[in-house]
């Protein structure tokens, strides 16, 4: 697609006025998401931002489609799973350092390639430990707190789980960005190397940390593999029947739609593990058309959506976006007064890790995902999985 990619052509504007392309996948941040283009047309005159939404099933097809034409969006969401190939590729363009200062390094440095910025990140995606206090005060078990361990979190699980009432203490979804690639930093292993050259996954903390999850599965505290595959997790842990969950702190939006689930609900930071604290963080940024004719307002655009005045507009609005820049998070946490949101950020930020990437991550997390599955439903042992994913996962590696 990217060889294909050309200049694409467009309505010249009459002078003095330009519109811009500003393409989105979740029609939930559309209000947030108005109002951030509002305040900026209000700065500046001069320029249009037309939004489009396209749903995230059909996000990416669409773009590669438009990109290999040359038409691409002139603003777009972007992810650090996808940024390297479309830098690479010359879709996007590199973006002033200038406009990512003050923004979680941890969150930024995943949109580099090559030395240079292609994304500037306007939130962040923080894992955090939901748990149900109903279920907690039937089992007498306390609170999860910041200072909880892993010991804490099997210890506890153990004493929620009732098999006559089918309730389990925990979820244990395969799920890497708020599950085992958090578990597998924190018992000191790793999933890629630095250099992006090298699997982590036979390290032994790696291996520690995905058996934290089956371990879970093996001894009855959480429900066997096939029950995710069935039913989301954020509709099971809604169910009244699962004490916790590791998930997102941007699942508040879906928990407070619920009132019921509002009520009996709350959030803690994740517990510590047995080599250190660590946390994945990940954000989307908005990344510049290459080949776009005002790509000088597109960027202008970009930066905005980084600065300190959108992301609290983007905070205010209390959605699933929880806003990046320090001292802009307020509105956000003031919209979900019920759980310990600030708590988990504050906790969390610090030890933060850049979600894991090379240049075409999806290739080696398809190898990850189809060998996982059988170590979960305990069709083999983690340890030969985890081995078989480093070893095809360098191949993919020494391709790039």
């Amino acid at each position: 697609m990217f060889a294909l990619a050309a200049c694409g052509s467009t309505t010249p504007e009459k002078a003095g006025n330009v519109t811009i392309s500003y393409a989105i996948w979740d029609k939930n941040d559309q209000p947030t998401s108005q109002k951030v283009i509002d305040a900026f047309q209000k700065a500046n005159p001069g320029i249009t931002v037309k939004l489009e939404i396209t749903p995230w099933d059909q996000y990416w097809t669409k773009l590669q489609t438009a990109a290999s034409g040359g038409a691409a969006p002139d603003v777009f969401w972007m992810n650090s799973l996808n940024v390297r190939l479309y830098a690479k590729g010359g879709i996007i363009k590199p973006l002033d350092e200038s406009a990512a200062q003050g923004l979680s390094p941890a969150v930024a440095d995943g949109y580099r390639y090559d030395g240079k910025l292609y994304g500037l990140p306007f939130n962040v995606s923080i894992p955090a430990l939901w748990y149900d206090r109903t279920m907690f005060d039937a089992a007498g078990v306390k609170y999860p707190t910041a200072d909880w361990t892993w010991d804490d979190v099997k210890a506890a699980a153990k004493k929620l789980t009732n098999p006559a009432k089918k309730e389990f203490g925990i979820l244990a979804p395969m799920w890497d960005q708020g599950g085992f690639y958090n578990t597998m930093i924190q018992a000191g292993g790793h999933v890629i190397s630095a250099d992006g050259k090298k699997s982590g996954f036979a390290e032994p903390g790696s291996i520690q940390g995905l058996q934290f999850w089956t371990d879970l599965i093996k001894e009855g505290s959480a429900p066997p593999a096939q029950v995710y595959a069935d039913t989301d997790p954020l509709q099971l842990f809604q169910s009244g029947k699962y004490a916790m969950q590791y998930g997102g702190a941007w699942f508040a939006s879906t928990y407070k739609s619920n009132p019921e689930v509002k009520a009996r609900i709350d959030a803690a930071p994740l517990p510590k593990g047995p080599s250190q604290e660590g946390v994945i963080l990940l954000g989307l940024a908005n990344a510049v058309s290459a080949k776009g004719e005002h790509q000088e307002e597109s960027a202008k655009f970009a930066a905005f959506v980084a600065s300190a005045e959108a992301q609290k507009i983007i905070s205010d609005g209390g959605g699933s976006s929880l806003s990046l820049r320090d001292g802009t998070q307020d509105g956000w946490f003031a919209s979900f007064p019920e759980w310990h949101l600030k708590e988990v950020f504050d906790a969390s930020l610090p030890y933060g890790v850049p979600y894991p990437v090379s240049l075409d991550t999806a290739k080696w997390q398809d190898v990850q995902n189809k060998l996982l599955t059988d170590a979960w439903s305990g069709k083999r042992p983690v340890a030969d999985a985890a081995k078989d994913i480093a070893a095809q996962m360098d191949e993919i590696l020494a391709k790039e």
